[in-house]
């Protein structure tokens, strides 16, 4: 059995979760060009407004949230089911980086993190899953990233949200497919956005926002369960996954220079 892709996005109702820059953003105003109807939701309206300002009339939406704010997050899906009464697409972009280390870890940058990364699609998954389960169809697509693939350097609570997310997801997807429900679950490299500028190392295949979009929707119209991407360094970081510990290790040092 395979999951169902989105042929055209055309009149399809989506909620895009973080949309107000970067991958979010770009997502939004993909969507818009190919004829979406969306919700735009994150913390900063006036950066939802700017996008919603370059949809057709009666196109988009503008639902302003924190993500670790469940109430928040219910009030927006009811006012999405009484315009809409459902929607076809969850798009999860929204998320946190704050880089640590072991010797400069701090538990409250942590929790903030494991609150919007994790617990904060799960709250939105919570809430649009009963009315998917009920018509037997809809998607869930949720950014995570190549970083919970293992373990990193200055991903000590970046890193364990994102390796929640593969789990969570490979989960929905064994539970859902029965269903007729779809999961996506998008895994990017880097990406060049307001989060990746905090780095100051060297970012390997870095790519725009821009293309990260492209490689999403294009991954969500093929039905796909994990989109990953940039491909030339996801498939090396896949590769790291299965290799010995002392020689996972070893490349790491030898090649992430930070």
């Amino acid at each position: 059995m395979k999951q169902q892709g989105i042929s055209n996005f055309s009149g399809k109702r989506v909620w895009v979760i973080g949309a107000s820059s970067g991958i979010g953003e770009a997502c939004a105003k993909a969507l818009l060009k190919e004829g979406a109807l969306l919700a735009l939701s994150s913390r900063r309206i006036e950066r939802l407004n700017a996008i919603a300002e370059q949809a057709a009339p009666n196109q988009a939406m503008v639902l302003p949230l924190d993500v670790t704010n469940h109430a928040a997050l219910q009030h927006a899906y009811k006012m999405i089911l009484d315009n809409w009464g459902k929607i076809d697409l969850l798009l999860f972009v929204s998320g946190m980086y704050i880089p640590l280390r072991a010797e400069h870890f701090e538990i409250e940058a942590a929790e903030q993190t494991i609150e919007a990364n994790l617990l904060g699609p799960m709250r939105a998954v919570a809430l649009v899953l009963p009315e998917m389960l009920k018509a037997h169809a809809g998607h869930i697509a949720i950014v995570g990233s190549v970083a919970g693939y293992s373990g990193l350097p200055k991903a000590l609570a970046y890193g364990p949200s994102k390796a929640g997310i593969i789990n969570f997801c490979e989960t929905l997807y064994y539970d859902l497919l029965p269903e007729g429900i779809s999961v996506h679950m998008i895994s990017p490299g880097f990406v060049a956005t307001e989060a990746t500028a905090q780095n100051d190392f060297e970012m390997p295949a870095l790519i725009t926002a821009d293309e990260a979009a492209k490689e999403i929707l294009e991954g969500i119209h093929r039905g796909e369960f994990d989109i990953h991407f940039p491909k030339r360094f996801s498939r090396f970081l896949k590769f790291l996954r299965i290799l010995p510990y002392p020689l996972y290790f070893w490349i790491v040092r030898r090649f992430v220079k930070i």
